[in-house]
């Protein structure tokens, strides 16, 4: 007999430009119970920050987001994807440029790839962007967790330029518009 104790768990992979805004944001978000920044999409085995940062392995910096889906459900993880990304800049989020900083769902089950193509085509036909929407829609490929000083690192490094001009203002507009989104605590 199963135990009835046992939460029911769902993985979402998004890459919406650098992981740690993504992974800052969504560590804030009720119902999501792990997040891992990583990379993923590319042609290289077990690439590292320095290799993905070159533009040479094809993969996006992406964040991997464990989460209950009863207390959160995929279409809810799109919503605040799409507020707090620009999926307008193909192979670009404001001064990060390169492929690996590009707009992408990767689905881990035909239900997430249907949601996200009708999220995307919602959005187009209501006009949400001044600009066509370049995210990709794909199945995920092999997910290699990013080295360990990047894991919680808006917590650790928050003081950091980078951190208080490009994540903070991410982190404050998911609190702002996703208010009744965030963890309790």
């Amino acid at each position: 007999m199963a135990d009835d104790n046992t939460k029911k768990t769902e993985v979402a992979i998004l890459a919406g430009g650098c992981f740690w805004c993504l992974e800052a944001v969504y560590l804030g978000a009720e119902g999501v119970l792990g997040v891992t920044s990583g990379y993923l999409g590319g042609h290289v085995d077990a690439p590292s920050y320095q290799r993905v940062c070159d533009g040479d392995t094809g993969h996006a910096e992406a964040v991997r987001i464990e989460f209950d889906p009863a207390v959160i459900g995929f279409e809810d993880l799109l919503d605040i994807f799409f507020a707090i990304h620009d999926p307008t800049t193909p192979n670009r989020q404001g001064n990060d440029v390169g492929t690996q900083y590009r707009s992408a769902i990767f689905f881990t089950t035909p239900e997430q790839e249907a949601l996200a193509a009708e999220k995307i085509r919602r959005l187009a036909w209501e006009g949400a962007f001044d600009e066509p929407i370049v995210t990709e829609v794909e199945p995920a490929p092999h997910f290699w967790p990013a080295e360990p000083y990047h894991h919680d690192y808006f917590a650790r490094n928050g003081h950091q330029p980078y951190c208080q001009y490009v994540v903070a203002p991410k982190v404050a507009k998911f609190r702002k518009v996703f208010a009744k989104r965030l963890r309790a605590g």
